[in-house]
């Protein structure tokens, strides 16, 4: 079930990824879930747009800092908002096998999994670079992208 936020001029998806726009991995990451996700399950907009924004005033524990990849999950109960390796499993979760598989690694201690996932994003942009902005959705992805 998809959740109208103001101001945008569409509905959300059940399944929205929020995203470092600016990030090297994270765009390469996103690539890689467009491919995987042919049934268009996941929806995606970046963490400095206005989607993003807007979801920060229904959800304060979305960081405006660009550390973590985040999953909005919207249903019949309201939206939830997950952070760090929980919105990675639940993400791949959505994902047809093998991929869907991965989402066994959720039950690995929460710790654990966190630690390992804040030590890649501290590095990030070391090893995968900066963009000079987000980059532009092609004509046949840009349904799946929220500003």
């Amino acid at each position: 079930m998809a959740e109208a936020i103001a101001p945008l001029s569409r509905a959300i998806p059940a399944q929205l990824v929020l995203f470092d726009g600016v990030c090297g991995f994270c765009d390469s990451a996103i690539r890689w879930l467009l491919a995987r996700d042919p049934a268009g399950k996941l929806g995606f907009a970046p963490l400095q747009g206005e989607t993003a924004a807007a979801l920060r005033r229904r959800h304060p524990e979305i960081p405006s800092e660009l550390e973590t990849l985040v999953l909005v999950e919207s249903g019949r109960e309201g939206s939830r908002v997950y952070l760090h390796s929980e919105a990675i499993w639940r993400i791949c979760a959505q994902l047809a096998a093998p991929w869907s598989l991965l989402a066994w690694l959720r039950w690995l201690p929460p710790a654990l999994r966190d630690f390992c996932y804040r030590q890649f994003a501290s590095r990030r942009y070391r090893w995968f670079g900066r963009l000079e902005s987000c980059r532009l959705p092609s004509p046949a992805e840009r349904a799946r992208f929220w500003p």
